[in-house]
């Protein structure tokens, strides 16, 4: 069982914690022949993959190697320009490293606004009323479940579609959360969260879990 990360969004929208607790490091390497039959774009200093995904390369995946030589940014580490080799036949053929990017704290932001107004229209959408809102999202590879609080602030949870009893799991964080958080004196409501002693048990529960079950929790 694997439990990927753990988000909570305050009542306003904003994310104020974010822990990654076991994402999977996805690399895809292929030898390519000219001409390349797949589409790169560079977007946010990254070479990302656009259109024409095959044998595990993905659109939204990014070049991480070139020959071996790692890519940063637009460049390889001995200099070169990644776009002037892949576009030159004489290189070919091409051995090319793709990963799934790890998200950038304000990746992360923007992802976790983004949720808010959709929480907020599915409990719109809802045919009864009173509809408590997104309750889980389920993809092919993974499962977000979300519980909010009377005060409107959002827990989510990040795990492989396996994984069952998340909303024991939910409810044991808020009550870290309410422990260690919002009995800190130093603590502003709405504030990022900035505890170490809520981090600990948190990164503690979500091991017990992973490795017994949440039965033991």
């Amino acid at each position: 069982m694997v439990i990927y990360g753990v988000y909570i969004v305050s009542k306003s929208g904003g994310l104020i914690f974010n822990h990654d607790h076991n994402v999977p490091k996805i690399e895809t390497e292929k030898t390519f022949s000219y001409p390349l039959d797949i589409k790169l774009n560079y977007e946010n200093k990254k070479i990302v993959v656009s259109f024409g995904q095959r044998d595990g390369v993905m659109v939204g995946h990014v070049l991480m190697a070139v020959n071996g030589i790692p890519v940063t940014a637009r460049q390889l580490d001995d200099g070169r320009d990644a776009f002037e080799v892949i576009e030159n036949e004489e290189c070919y053929p091409l051995n090319l490293k793709f990963g799934r990017p790890k998200m950038t704290t304000n990746e992360k932001i923007f992802l976790a606004s983004m949720f808010y107004p959709l929480f907020a229209i599915a409990s719109q959408l809802s045919p009864e009323p009173k509809s408590s809102g997104i309750e889980m999202l389920e993809a092919d590879t993974f499962k977000l479940h979300c519980f909010q609080t009377l005060t409107g602030v959002k827990f989510m949870v990040v795990s492989e579609p396996s994984q069952q009893g998340m909303d024991i799991l939910l409810k044991r964080i808020y009550e870290l959360y309410a422990d260690f958080a919002l009995k800190n004196p130093f603590y502003s409501l709405e504030m990022p969260i900035r505890c170490e002693l809520f981090e600990t048990n948190l990164q503690s529960l979500l091991e017990v879990v992973e490795k017994t079950g949440i039965s033991n929790v």
